[in-house]
């Protein structure tokens, strides 16, 4: 048997395909909370054998072999717990909380209250506290808990990521979020007080509102203690008390009133205002006065977080606080509550277009330290019946 032509063509090759996917959490890079998970190896091994002519047939012949190999695959290690004490609200910082919460997948107890309160219980629970991370919507309360030695000394690798105005030179806590203190008052109004001592003016008689028992504003006199001495400050207040401001609880009911004329100013915080404009748009009826004279009435305040001495989770404190200092969270708090953001501008977190810049306000030159007396500010109040 004569074969005309016989043309043999024999190729192997051999392909692998190898999927890997991770999850890493960004400034958690540890063996306890990163998790590489392999979905899949397969590796696909093919023969051919092709154009054999033969008379009367041609051969294809085909070969493929596939073999799903078995890869170890890392699990996820228990990322534990995280128990904050927050003086802030939960409807300013719950939903950045619960992120940081999503992000880590650390659980997080959070016992929500006032600035001063949840200070004094942990000092109360003493070496018992279950609290990692107390924050305060101002250095009053940092300022108390450091001067109980009850704050761990952070890191470096934390405070440096804050800039200066924005913390203690302790290194005992930082600030989160900055906020400005401001005059409310009716959209249109003339003839508006240039300084603080302004208000004194009889002519403000029952038109002014204020919250003694907010914790802001007890840093705002404390700062003013500072700046123009005990026996000035006690004058002020009881000037201002002959004038029969309105008593608030908080806030936010000094806005509405302010936009409802039911007083012609407020002394509260910059952003409660713009709350009011994000629901009901910019006519809404009042208005910031940022007070330019460079006194108390001008001071920036900031919220912010320091890890409890004798805390269980301090890893995971620490987590936290780089969380809310990275862009994300910094960027939540100057676009979602409109407050001023705590990191270098050069991070490039952008303030809310509504809010005057930080370098054109005409601020106090009051350290952080320098706020921490609530205790003596309080202590006047009661004596003035300005507290129960």
């Amino acid at each position: 048997m004569t074969i005309s032509k016989v043309r043999v063509l024999m190729a192997s090759y051999l392909a692998v395909f190898t999927l890997v996917s991770a999850v890493v959490f960004v400034g958690c890079t540890t063996a306890e909370t990163e998790v590489v998970e392999v979905i899949k190896e397969v590796v696909v091994e093919k023969e051919v054998v092709k154009e054999v002519e033969v008379p009367g047939a041609t051969v294809i012949k085909e070969v493929v072999k596939e073999v799903e190999i078995p890869v170890t695959q890392v699990v996820d290690l228990d990322p534990g717990k995280l128990v904050i004490y927050s003086g802030r609200k939960e409807s300013l910082i719950g939903n950045i909380v619960t992120q940081f919460e999503e992000v880590t997948g650390i659980e997080v107890e959070v016992k929500w209250g006032k600035t001063f309160p949840m200070a004094t219980m942990i000092i109360e629970e003493g070496a018992n506290s279950p609290a990692d991370v107390y924050i305060a919507q101002d250095p009053g309360g940092l300022g108390f808990l450091s001067n109980a030695g009850r704050l761990h000394t952070l890191d470096s690798d934390i405070t440096d990521r804050v800039v200066g105005w924005a913390k203690p030179d302790d290194n005992s806590w930082i600030g989160l979020s900055g906020r400005s203190r401001v005059l409310v008052h009716t959209d249109g109004m003339s003839d508006l007080p240039v300084t603080l001592k302004d208000l004194t003016d009889p002519k403000w008689k029952g038109k002014l509102g204020w919250a003694p028992t907010n914790s802001s504003f007890q840093t705002m006199i404390t700062g003013m203690r500072k700046m123009w001495g005990e026996a000035e400050t006690r004058q002020w207040l009881e000037d201002m008390l002959l004038n029969e401001p309105i008593i608030y609880p908080k806030n936010t009911p000094q806005v509405a009133d302010a936009a409802a004329e039911e007083i012609s100013i407020g002394l509260v915080n910059h952003y409660y205002l713009h709350r009011f404009m994000a629901e009901e748009g910019t006519t809404f009826n009042a208005r910031n006065l940022y007070m330019s004279n460079g006194g108390p009435g001008s001071l920036i305040m900031v919220a912010g977080a320091g890890i409890v001495n004798t805390a269980t989770n301090v890893d995971n404190a620490e987590k936290f606080l780089k969380f809310m200092t990275s862009n994300v969270a910094q960027q939540y708090f100057a676009g979602q509550i409109y407050e001023y953001p705590v990191v270098p501008a050069e991070n490039g977190v952008k303030t809310h277009y509504l809010i005057p810049d930080l370098s054109t306000l005409n601020t106090p030159d009051l350290s952080m330290s320098d706020l921490a007396d609530l205790e003596g500010t309080a202590a006047i109040f009661r004596e003035l019946g300005m507290l129960d």
